[in-house]
């Protein structure tokens, strides 16, 4: 979806806990990072994706601009979430022009949404025979009122939004552009992104999306635990998770906490593989990569290959990206998996669909 005319962008991924910023170009060297900042989140202010005080995000986005000395105001967006369905759909084989023509029929069989609400995107997949009759279409769906939320979010903090993404497809982005070259072609790889409020899970294959899921789960499940156990507020937990006033909760509490936490993660992304091992049998995926602030937790990656039977391992959305002298190394590898798709959107151009 485009919205402005520029052809170098600023990544801005809007979450629920934290908000990032990343300033990036794409040079004949390889891609240089030049500016990346990160800052928390009002409070209530995004709930699951959903903006409940525009003004408190406005602002918050303002000051990470203004503290990284960020000028450019054309920026890439993405969202996800319940209000974004994203399937891969199977029509009669037409030429793309053709199908802009036709795919709002197409699409009302497959959303449950009124497609009088919603902004439709399409991309024609090219995994089927050129004779074949039919061909396979990403069908992406996102509710109008949602998309104006955050059209409206990003005027009121004075900057223009060029591209709005859906943040797995900002991730797999990344990925292609940094660790597609040592990929094969026909291996299946799960893209799993641990957030705030939400897992999404994204199998892909080469450049194509085979699967996608979102989880009811994240950080925020930690969070609510640490609250519960010692009778304090969530900001508080927060603290506390982060190993500050330690005193309140023993290591001990603190690792049950976190045990079960990822054992429940774990649990929900082993039925999604079920259910794409059920649907895809002849496929099988040897390869996960981790991303958001989930996946610093180490005990996550060793709990989660075992039960699902695959290598895992956690994205460096940094890998091979010349860095400006100006940041902070041990900042980027401390943030690096939560500024994967920060990173999949600074890659975004006008000109990509």
């Amino acid at each position: 979806m485009l919205f402005g005319k520029s052809e170098h962008l600023v990544g801005l991924d809007i979450g629920s806990g934290m908000i990032k910023v990343c300033d990036l170009e794409i040079t004949k060297r390889g891609p240089v990072l030049k500016k990346f900042g990160a800052i928390e989140q009002a409070k209530g202010a995004i709930v699951d994706g959903v903006i409940h005080d525009h003004e408190a995000v406005a602002e918050t986005i303002r000051k990470l601009f203004s503290t990284h000395n960020i000028r450019n105001p054309n920026v890439a967006i993405a969202i996800g979430g319940y209000s974004v369905i994203v399937k891969t759909i199977s029509v009669q084989r037409m030429a793309e022009a053709e199908l802009q023509e036709t795919i709002h029929f197409e699409a009302e069989q497959y959303i449950p949404f009124d497609v009088s609400d919603v902004n439709i995107d399409f991309q024609i997949l090219n995994d089927t025979p050129p004779e074949s009759e039919r061909m396979n279409v990403i069908l992406v769906a996102a509710k109008k009122d949602m998309v104006d939320n955050y059209l409206q979010l990003i005027d009121m903090a004075g900057l223009n939004p060029c591209v709005m993404d859906v943040d797995a497809f900002a991730l797999q982005n990344i990925y292609e552009l940094l660790y597609q070259a040592d990929t094969p072609p026909d291996e299946r790889i799960a893209l799993i992104d641990v957030g705030t409020s939400k897992i999404t899970l994204n199998v892909i294959k080469g450049e194509n999306s085979l699967f996608l899921r979102d989880i009811s789960f994240g950080c925020r499940q930690i969070n609510k635990s640490i609250a519960e156990k010692v009778k304090c507020s969530i900001e508080e937990a927060e603290l506390l998770k982060l190993g500050k006033n330690s005193s309140k909760l023993s290591s001990g509490d603190m690792r049950e906490i976190m045990s079960a936490a990822v054992s429940d993660w774990c649990t929900e992304i082993s039925r999604a593989f079920d259910f794409f091992y059920s649907t895809n049998p002849d496929s099988r995926i040897k390869k996960v990569v981790l991303s958001g602030g989930g996946a610093n937790i180490g005990e996550f990656k060793q709990l989660l290959a075992p039960q699902i039977s695959a290598e895992v391992e956690v994205i460096n959305p940094f890998k091979d990206v010349t860095v400006s002298e100006q940041l902070d190394s041990s900042y980027l590898e401390q943030m690096a998996p939560q500024a994967a798709i920060c990173m999949g959107l600074a890659i975004r151009k006008v000109e990509d669909k």
